[in-house]
C-alpha cells in the first residue's frame, strides 16, 4: 500500500514531450501539469469535475485533470490546450473560435477547446446539436454558448480545408 506522502515517479508524454515528475499519492494531474510542468492552460475551477475547465485529453479521450490522480498514470499521452497550437500559429479550432469571438473571460476556454478537439477527432463535420452535446460537461458563465458553438463549427470547417 502506498502512503499519502510517499513519492512516486510518473512518466508521461505531454504535448509530445516525455516528462517526469515525482508526486505524492494525493496530487492530481491538474496540479502536476500546472505546478511541475508549468502548463497553466489547464485551469482548476470547481475541483469536483463538474465545470470542465480542467479538461485534457488522455490517450485522445477527454478527462477531468482535477479528478485524476497523477500517481495512477504512467506512460499515457496527455494533451493540454498548449498542445493545440501556439500564439503565432493557431490550430484551426483556435482560429475558428477567435474568428467567432467565442470566449469572453477565457476561464472555460481550455476545457472547451479540449472537449471540442476530442469531438472533431471523432466527427470532423459536427452539427450544432452535436457540438452542444459534446460540451455538456463544460460550463461557461460569460456566454450563452452560441458564439462558442459557432467558433467550433468554424474551426471544424477550417480543419476540413487543410
Amino acid at each position: 500500500m502506498i502512503s499519502a506522502e510517499q513519492q512516486i515517479r510518473v512518466h508521461l508524454t505531454v504535448n509530445g514531450r516525455v516528462m517526469t515528475a515525482d508526486v505524492t499519492a494525493r496530487r492530481t494531474l491538474a496540479e502536476v501539469l500546472r505546478e511541475d510542468f508549468e502548463l497553466t492552460g489547464t485551469h482548476i475551477g470547481c475541483e469536483l469535475g463538474q465545470c470542465g475547465a480542467c479538461t485534457v485529453l488522455i490517450d485522445g479521450v477527454s478527462a477531468r485533470a482535477c479528478l485524476i490522480l497523477a500517481a495512477r498514470l504512467g506512460g499515457q499521452e496527455v494533451t493540454t490546450v498548449e498542445g493545440l497550437g501556439d500564439p503565432a500559429v493557431l490550430s484551426p479550432l483556435q482560429q475558428g473560435c477567435l474568428e467567432r469571438h467565442s470566449f469572453q473571460c477565457g476561464f472555460c476556454a481550455p476545457g472547451i477547446l479540449m472537449a471540442a478537439t476530442e469531438l472533431l477527432a471523432e466527427n470532423p463535420d459536427p452539427s450544432e446539436a452535436e457540438v452542444r452535446q459534446a460540451l455538456r460537461g463544460n460550463l461557461c458563465r460569460c456566454t450563452g454558448y452560441d458564439s462558442i458553438i459557432a467558433g467550433i463549427v468554424r474551426g471544424a470547417e477550417l480543419l476540413r480545408r487543410r
